[in-house]
Parts: structure tokens; sequence; C-alpha cells
């Protein structure tokens, strides 16, 4: 190992665990050999070298299951490729269910695992016992095994890794502590370390439990957090399968391994410890903590439970081992939107070596491309919000994640901690009408209105949930009368400058250069013409935009945005979110509650749709938006926050007449789903066209004005599309569509629903979802099929669609 500090390279890497190390090996495998990886210790040193070893696929998003699979390809050719032994052993796994909902859940998972190319079984109780015939199954309702899943020994693996970085170039530099990031002109452009500084490019930070230190030297949040974990490993077992699978028990909340005879035993308890609240001691390089035996009390009961043999079998160790978790159970990847140039792989929440070989791919491909290659949003470190620069907040949250680890996925669930937290003005006001609030980005947002006598709870199942009939009244008086919405939490800025235009149709693929008053829609494209944003614009002045977007997407946004403003151009990107309120008046008779409360004419004449006009309500100036995400004629009233309540309650005495109604996110849902508007993060992404998702409508491609990602889809338009949105209708209202569900097009899988619901209206299951064929798909190709949806690993008749389903400009009135 060298320990000469270079002056200069054009990436460092901050940790040497198993991501750092992945990243390192992959920057070399795509040609970039100037890397510097720094370790403040020796490799492993963090976590790696404790880490339990479990390697499973499956997650709920079909890109990160790849990164994961990708994994297991990696382990499975590292040691041929290196020389260096890694433990990798593809021994399966097997999964328990000890109740039928969880069962339930499994049969969920394998249609999922089928519509992301994986394989998994559903077994019986007798089938689970023979895969481990030294449990007691008896309380075992049956189980799901996926043979593809694994274990590897976490140091071998990260020695492998290193060893195959320094064969690409790739210089490693042990016991050389990190002190400083260098940032200048908002990009990250060097480190300083107790041995030297060197300049860099870029910086990736993969830290471990170091990262959200490491990320403020940077000026960067890095929300994770410390929390203890330990397993036991115990003597030889007496007649244990040295090849038995993986196992995980989320009944009892265990999981177990084999090791050379004996097996190792691990927990996520209910009540977790966090662990370095005051902050990571100096030195802790190959260091445990001290074994808590009597928290893990209840998981040997557990244990012994399900293996009687370990009644007669020693214990060689306690391991605890604290690991970085995040609040919401899923890593952190990608650039900092704080910092150009400043990467982030941290805060793998203990499947760390499951992710590595996937997660250093997909990191050292974005650091090379400038942009992700694939669409992570699941692991953006862009999904957080500013809320979560408070320790605190992230670590209450993840508390609660750590504890529901193995706790039943159930739909729809909200969490408990660190609420409320971001409240609208209205809160205290529809908290006393029945509001049931569900939480995103910190804001607490109505969900669902409960009707006098009915508690504000959701109950949770995998069939219809005690909210459906009342969501189901809320989508109706939407649909029938008039109804409104709180959606203050939506994510506001402002394009301010005299380039504000120039800007702006850069970056956006549909037309921005529309008069003063024009509301456009429009998407925003990567260069690979994938859909990064999707979000309306309303121009209120020659040098001014008003951008609205979704409550989950304020800092992803923003960072797209400004990150592309061109350097030539005088224009600037500010957040307004916390400053005002936004109001959505839907429904036939939003126009005559809207005409009753302000002097202003609203009539379809004189406010079209698509159209933003400063109004007067209740003494307050609103923004008022003629535009809809349900369907029905309305607007989105956008004013200052503490008008809020004097324009609620103004709208809502006018529309006492028309028995106007609250309603909350979940109607949302259902309403867009019926009249076909598309979601980004689900729907539509980077990973889809325009014109793959219907939306090919809303570019400029016939003008002259080029735009980011115009180039890949005039490429594109000469080729057959490889996917086209479609959407599905199931009549039978015993079947719930969640989303994943595999789509069949005359017996084959050609893809899956990328989101599900019910449509109250039309009285149908709803799914919208890609059908993919390789050597293309057009409007013939998906009408001429014969479908069925996979839900549950049940196979059932559907019919597809290409246009909306309701369409109440062609039914009823003009909006």
């Amino acid at each position: 190992m060298t320990t000469n500090i270079p002056s200069h390279a054009r990436v460092v890497i901050i940790g040497g665990g198993i991501i750092g190390c992945s990243t390192a090996y992959h920057l070399a495998e795509l040609g970039w050999r100037d890397v510097v990886l720094l370790e403040s210790g020796k490799l492993t040193s963090g976590s790696t070298f404790h880490a339990a070893g479990l390697v499973g696929q499956l997650r709920s998003n079909a890109n990160v299951t790849q990164l994961l699979k990708y994994s297991v390809e990696l382990y499975d050719r590292l040691e041929q490729e290196t020389g260096q032994a890694t433990g990798w052993k593809m021994s399966g796994c097997l999964r328990l269910a000890c109740n039928h909902e969880r069962l339930t859940d499994y049969k969920r998972q394998a249609t999922t695992a089928r519509s992301f190319g994986l394989d998994m079984e559903i077994l019986n109780p007798q089938e689970c016992q023979a895969l481990w015939p030294i449990m007691d199954g008896s309380d075992v309702v049956g189980g799901c095994y996926m043979s593809s899943d694994g274990q590897a020994n976490p140091s071998d693996i990260t020695q492998a890794l290193a060893i195959g970085a320094r064969k690409g170039g790739v210089k490693i530099i042990e016991d050389s502590k990190v002190t400083g990031v260098t940032v200048k002109d908002g990009r990250a452009c060097g480190i300083s370390t107790e041995h030297g500084d060197i300049s860099a490019e870029f910086v990736v930070n993969c830290g471990g439990q170091w990262a959200r230190e490491i990320g403020a030297m940077a000026g960067v949040n890095v929300p994770l957090v410390s929390v203890e974990h330990q397993y036991m490993v115990t003597e030889q077992v007496e007649g244990l399968d040295r090849n038995m699978p993986t196992i995980r028990d989320p009944d009892r909340r265990i999981y177990f391994k084999e090791e050379v005879g004996g097996l190792v035993a691990g927990v996520y308890e209910p009540n977790p410890i966090a662990w370095a609240v005051d902050g990571i001691p100096k030195g802790f390089n190959f260091t445990l903590l001290e074994s808590n035996w009597d928290h893990f009390e209840p998981a040997i009961t557990q244990c012994l439970e399900r293996v009687p043999a370990l009644e007669k079998t020693g214990i060689k160790d306690l391991v605890n081992g604290p690991e970085s978790f995040t609040p919401d159970g899923n890593f952190i990847l990608g650039e900092a939107p704080e910092v150009d140039g400043f990467f982030v792989g941290a805060g793998f929440n203990a499947f760390g070596i499951a992710s590595g070989g996937g997660a250093g791919k997909a990191l050292a491909e974005w650091i090379v491309g400038g942009e992700s290659s694939t669409d992570l949003w699941p692991v953006d470190i862009r999904r957080f919000g500013p809320h979560q620069r408070d320790v605190s907040v992230v670590r209450d949250r993840t508390l609660e994640l750590y504890g529901k680890h193995y706790a039943m996925p159930w739909p729809y669930e909200e969490h408990l901690s660190a609420r409320p937290l971001r409240v609208s003005q209205l809160y205290d006001r529809l908290k006393e009408q029945g509001a049931c609030f569900g939480e995103k980005m910190g804001w607490e947002r109505p969900n669902w209105f409960a009707p006098k006598g009915v508690e504000p709870v959701d109950e949770y199942s995998f069939g219809r949930q005690n909210w459906f009939p009342h969501v189901g009244d809320e989508h109706r008086a939407i649909r029938e009368r008039v109804g409104l919405f709180d959606q203050s939490s939506f994510a506001k800025f402002e394009m301010r400058g005299s380039d504000a235009e120039k800007a702006l149709s850069w970056i956006c693929a549909n037309n921005v250069a529309k008069p003063n008053g024009s509301i456009i829609y429009t998407q925003m494209l990567n260069k690979r013409g994938g859909i990064e944003c999707d979000l309306t614009v309303a121009r209120m002045d020659d040098d001014l935009y008003y951008i609205v977007t979704g409550t989950g997407f304020r800092a992803h946004d923003f960072s797209w945005i400004s990150r592309n403003i061109p350097a030539d151009c005088d224009a600037k990107l500010v957040d307004i979110t916390d400053e005002g309120f936004t109001l959505s008046l839907m429904g036939p008779h939003a126009r005559d509650v809207l005409s009753a409360v302000t002097k202003d004419d609203v009539s379809h004449e004189n406010f079209p749709f698509g159209q933003c006009h400063e109004i007067a309500i209740a003494g307050a100036t609103v923004k008022a938006l003629r535009i809809t995400y349900v369907g029905e004629l309305g607007w989105e009233l956008h004013g200052n926050k503490e008008n809020a309540l004097a324009v609620y309650n103004a709208l809502m005495q006018a529309g006492e007449r028309f028995d106007i109604a609250n309603a909350g996110y979940r109607a949302i849902e259902s309403l867009r789903l019926e009249k076909g508007y598309r979601a980004w993060g689900s729907d539509i992404g980077p990973d889809h066209t325009p014109f793959e998702a219907g939306l090919g409508w809303a570019v400029k491609l016939k003008t002259n004005c080029d735009f980011i990602g115009r180039a890949a889809l005039l490429e594109r338009q000469e080729k057959p599309l490889p996917k086209l949105l479609a959407c599905f209708t199931i009549d039978d209202p015993g079947v719930v569509l969640l989303g994943r569900e595999t789509i069949l097009r005359n017996g084959e899988r050609v893809g899956w629903l990328s989101s599900g619901g019910w449509g109250y209206t039309l009285a149908q299951n709803i799914g919208f979802g890609y059908v993919r064929n390789a050597s293309g798909v057009d409007r013939d190709y998906v009408l001429s099929g014969k479908y069925e949806l996979e839900v549950a690993t049940r196979r059932i008749a559907c019919k597809v669609h290409l246009k909306p389903l309701f369409d109440p400009a062609m039914s009823r009135i003009k909006i």
C-alpha cells in the first residue's frame, strides 16, 4: 500500500468499505484511472467487516432490483477475475410465513419478482420444511424461495473489488483521514487529509457511518444515523446442511445463515438502540460495541423456538456492530443537490453487501456520464428535504423504520414518528373536520376525511381498507358537485431575470415562449430524452415564471433546473415553497363557487383553460391557475400563506349551496387514474421518453428551438418505440391493484403496472404500465393483444386502453 498523497486526482473517493471499493473498481472498468481512494483506517474497518453478508435481490423498484441482481452477477465472477476468495455462495433464500397476511405479501412479492425478471417460488409448509429440515415448522403456513439469492464474506468481497480497482490503476491509500472538503463557486474541488491536500474534479463520499460528518464538511446534508445491530454466532449445529439457504423469519423478526457448520442468527428488534448520538468516537476502526445480552434475549427465545437444536449448541459470540440507516430504509446515491461534483454512496441499512456491486457501478456511471444512466429515484439523494437537516428528525424516523424492518409491509402505510413537523395554515381546521393526515417531505397532508362517527385512522390490510368508501364519497363530490383540496405542500419556484424565457426554453421540452398569463404543462428531459421533471410553468411577466411541482420533488427539481440554467443567462431560480398556500377548487360547480367569492370575471370566455390570472378573494390577491389533475373544471389557487384560512373559509361558505366537500390525496389518485394523468416517479421518469409515455404532444420538436434531450428524441423518432404506456382495467372489485402486477400479452410477460387503484366513477380497477417489445411497440401492437394481469400469483383477464377512460369535456362540461 502506498502512503504518498498525490497533489491531484480526477476523482477522490472517501471510504474503503464495500461501496467505496466498488465505485473505484467500476470507475477503473470505465477507463478512469486517475482515481484515489482514501481510508481513515484499513479497508473494511468501518462497518463492512462485521456485516452479516446476506445477499437478497428483490426490492419494490425495478431498477434498484436490477442493481442488486447485478451484484449477484458480479460476485459470481469476481473470485475468478481477481484471484481473491469472496465467500460467495448462491445458496438461495427461504422466507417463512407464520400467518396468512404474510403469505399474501409473499404472493405479491413473487409477482413483483416475475415482473422484474426474477424467479420466486411460493411454497407450502412441507416444502419449507424440506428446504430447512432443522427447523420447527409447526407454526409455518407457507413461504417463498428465491434460488439466486445467497451470502458472501463482506471483507473478502471488498478486498477482491480493491484488487480489481488497483489493477485498473486506482491508487488506494489507507490510514489517511480526510479532514476537510474544498468547495469553490458551488463545486467540490478537493480534499484535505492529515498528510496533505488533493485537488480533484470529483469527490465521492462513501464514508458509511461517517458520511453525514463528511458531507457536512462540504455543506451537504447526508441524512443517516448509526443504529446498533446484533447477531449471534453459534458453534457447529448438529444436522445442519452447509448448503442451507439463508433464512428470513420476519414474523419472529430474525434471520439465519450458515457459517462453518454453525449459524449466524440476527434480529431486527422493534426497540432499536441509536448509537453515537453525540458523534462517532475517534479511532473507531475494526471496533465492535459491547454485547447487549439483555436486549438480544427476546431474539434468542425466538431462535430456540425455530431451531430446537440450538438448545444444545454453544454461542461463540454476540456481535454488536453499529451500521448506518436512513429515514426511509433506502440507501443514498448520487450527486448532492447543494454542491456540484460531490457524490454520495452511503446509508445502506444493513444491505450494503447485497447492494455493493450494483450501487458502485451506478455511482461510477453517474460520475462518468454526468447524469444517472438509469432511473434511481428511490435511492436518489435529492429525495430528501430541508426538514431532514435536523438530525433528531432523521433519527426518530430511522429508528421507527428499523423497528419495522420485518413488520408487515402494508399498502398505504403512514409512519408516525417526527410528526407533525410541517403544517399548512389549515391544519387545525381540517383536523376538526375529520382529516386523516399522511406525511410527505415533512408536510402533514389530508389523505382522506372521516365523516362524523368515524375515527380518522387508517386500518391496514391487503384488501380494501377502512378509508375506501369515504374516499369514494370525496371522489364523487369532485365528479358530481365541487370539492376543495389543500395542496399547500406543493413545491413552488420562481425563475427570475431578463433571460428567464431563454433559460426555460433550453430546459423545458414544451414551448414556454408564450404570452404573459399562459400556463404550460411541460416535461424537462435528460440527454437521453428521459423525463427528469414533470410540472407546470406559468408566465407571470416578461422576466418572471412561476413553477409548480410535486411535494416530494422539491430538492430534485430545484437541483435539475438550477444546474441546467445556461451560464450566459440572466436567470435565477428561487424557492418560495414556504411562503405560500395552494387550494385546488375542483368539480362541475367550481366556477359557481369561485364567481361567488370574487368580482373578477372567471367565465370560460374570459378565463379559458391553461391561463393564470391574479384575482381577489376575501381581501387577498390570489394567483388562479386554470388547470386540473383530476379531470374536472377547476382552479389551483395560490397565495400568501397568511391568507390561507380566509380564502378557505370564503370558498367553503360559498360552496355550501353546492354541498362542497373537503377531499384528500387518495381521492386525487383515483380521479387522475380515471383521466389518464401520469405521475412522475411511477408512470413517467428518467427512463421514459414523452413518446413512450403518450406525451409527445407536449414536446416542441416542430419548432427550431433547441432544448435538452431534443437530439435524443430526434434520433429515437426514426426507430420503433421499445415500450408504450397503456391503461388496463379489471371489473372485479375483489381484486386490488397496487402497482408492480405483471402484464401478460398473449400469455407472455411484457411489463408491469407502474401504478394502480380503483376508479369510483367507472367502478373498475385501473392500472397503468408499459407494454414492452424489443422489436417495437405501436398502437396496433398494444391493441391487438389479449391481456392478463398477474395479481398475487393469480392471472386475471383485463382490458387494455390507450385513451383516457373518463373525459368530462366530451360528456358534460367545458373544462
